[in-house]
């Protein structure tokens, strides 16, 4: 995968974790705002609504943070295995690319 295309994910990877964590914090605002109009069944609601958000907020943080680790592990891998083997990197890159452009043509 080229560099380029390794940033564009990076980029899409950082779009969609900003845009659940912006999601979560529209939610939060609006029970708060919810619960300010009504009685004690509302904050009630709003109470474990807020929960449930708090508990979905640390799991996407866990999430985000174990996907981080492992991409980072993973890359880590394939760097050293490409500079330990450079020769089996290249005869790999070049059979998958046989192939893809086989499959391609028959099409």
């Amino acid at each position: 995968m080229a560099k380029s295309d390794t940033n564009d994910l990076r980029e899409k990877e950082g779009q969609f974790i900003d845009s659940v964590k912006s999601s979560l914090d529209d939610a939060e605002k609006l029970l708060r705002e919810a619960a300010d109009s009504g009685g004690d069944k509302a904050a009630e609601l709003r109470e474990r609504a807020m929960e449930s958000l708090r508990r979905t907020r640390v799991a996407l943080y866990e999430t985000q943070d174990a996907l981080m680790a492992k991409g980072r592990q993973a890359a880590r891998v394939t760097d050293d295995y490409v500079h330990d083997n450079p020769w089996q990197a290249i005869g790999v890159a070049a059979i998958t690319g046989l192939l893809v452009g086989m499959l391609i043509s028959r099409r």
